[in-house]
């Protein structure tokens, strides 16, 4: 059964305040128990422009029991922000019947043969530089300094590589980008504002990462500045990836391609192409050449028409779309 909106089910209003309360949510719950928050001394010592020791009573983000704490509360508060959806949906929709059905599409679990592997080769296309920097190092799988023990099992198999990798990844991307566009979508919001101005909501859930790095470099002037910068970064950093993100769940419609760009994303980390010319410094041509068709490559290969379909949410001429 298909359905056909007119004009807004919801209002932009009723978007941004769920947008704000998702977010809220989400970063919120990390601090609802003493087994999520974080604790540090009330006059720690050191610092001096290096992360400090960690104090015995203290609680730090990369300690297990406060991680595997944090990815209970995330799931559970992903799993409310669909339903919530589902609720919005069910709300508006004429087919109340086929609410969760809607629901599943509009959050993107759905993924057409259609779309085969185009979209998650993008973020790897985008890496060719630093993948080649890997391959001139041997560290690329089956190369002589890759070992399947150290770069896999113990990456992923851990506490933080499931927050790294896995859980984090995934819940951000439900709530940030398939809870938050869905809304957004429904609310008649352009394409602009959905690419553009919707992941403003995720950078800024990383803010409170600065207290964090404040206290673990020991609350000196120092600890002010390097929050203050690697804060300002990451939240520039996180809301172009969102950005990206959400573009890439707008022209596919599917929430599995920003998924896995987001923990490519995450295991390859930054780019460092001064280092890497650093250490192969007969190499620094095809260093810059490699990062070059790399960013060329990936600024064609966005155009939506070489993705060869339309989602729900890319139907040409149409801004609310349809079921």
């Amino acid at each position: 059964m298909l359905e056909l909106y007119l004009a807004p089910p919801l209002s932009l209003s009723s978007a941004h305040l769920l947008t704000l309360l998702f977010a809220a949510t989400y970063v919120g719950s990390l601090y609802l128990s003493k087994y999520t928050r974080l604790s540090f001394s009330s006059r720690p010592s050191g610092g001096y422009g290096e992360p400090r020791a960690r104090g015995g009573l203290e609680r730090w983000r990369d300690d297990p029991d406060v991680i595997r704490a944090r990815l209970v509360i995330v799931s559970l508060v992903t799993v409310l922000c669909c339903l919530a959806v589902y609720v919005v949906i069910h709300t508006i929709s004429w087919g109340k019947d086929h609410a969760w059905y809607y629901t599943k599409v509009r959050l993107g679990f759905t993924l057409s043969s259609v779309e085969s592997v185009y979209p998650f080769l993008l973020v790897p296309l985008l890496y060719l530089g630093p993948m080649y920097a890997c391959f001139l190092g041997d560290r690329l799988p089956f190369q002589f300094w890759f070992s399947w023990r150290t770069d896999v099992f113990d990456t992923f198999v851990s506490w933080q590589g499931a927050r790294n990798y896995i859980l984090g990844p995934i819940t951000e991307e439900i709530v940030f980008r398939a809870c938050v566009l869905s809304l957004y979508h429904l609310a008649g919001a352009t394409r602009a504002w959905m690419i553009f101005c919707s992941p403003v909501s995720f950078g800024f859930a990383h803010l409170h990462h600065g207290w964090e790095m404040y206290s673990r470099y020991g609350r000196t002037s120092t600890a002010v500045k390097n929050a203050v910068l690697t804060t300002l970064f990451q939240i520039s950093y996180t809301t172009l990836f969102g950005a990206f993100c959400a573009y890439l769940f707008l022209v596919t419609g599917s929430i599995y391609p920003p998924v896995f760009s987001h923990i490519f994303c995450n295991v390859m980390g930054i780019p460092q192409m001064s280092w890497e010319m650093r250490k192969f410094p007969s190499r620094k041509n095809s260093i810059l050449v490699a990062y070059c068709i790399g960013v060329i490559g990936f600024a064609v290969a966005l155009r939506p028409s070489v993705f060869g379909h339309s989602s729900m949410y890319w139907q040409p001429g149409s801004r609310v779309g349809k079921f």
